[in-house]
């Protein structure tokens, strides 16, 4: 099992047999997915994890108001 501790800015290495096993490279982004049972998956971030997350930000858009800050702070 390979291991890795967070550092006082909540940043962890990854492992290098794990980089090398994902083809992760300096710059590369990394997609953290966490699952039913709290399983982490780690993958190499690929465009159409970009492009989602632009359009998933697009369409939450409307919620984003000062109205909506105001009604959730502090939950």
């Amino acid at each position: 099992m390979n291991t890795s501790k967070l550092t006082t800015k909540s940043q962890a290495t990854i492992p290098g047999q794990i980089r090398k096993l994902l083809g992760l490279h300096p710059g590369d982004s990394v997609a953290f997915e966490v699952n039913e049972n709290k399983k982490v998956i780690i993958r190499k971030a690929t465009p159409i994890d970009f492009e989602f997350a632009k359009a998933l930000e697009d369409t939450l858009s409307e919620w984003s108001s000062k109205n909506d800050d105001e009604a959730y702070r502090g939950l």
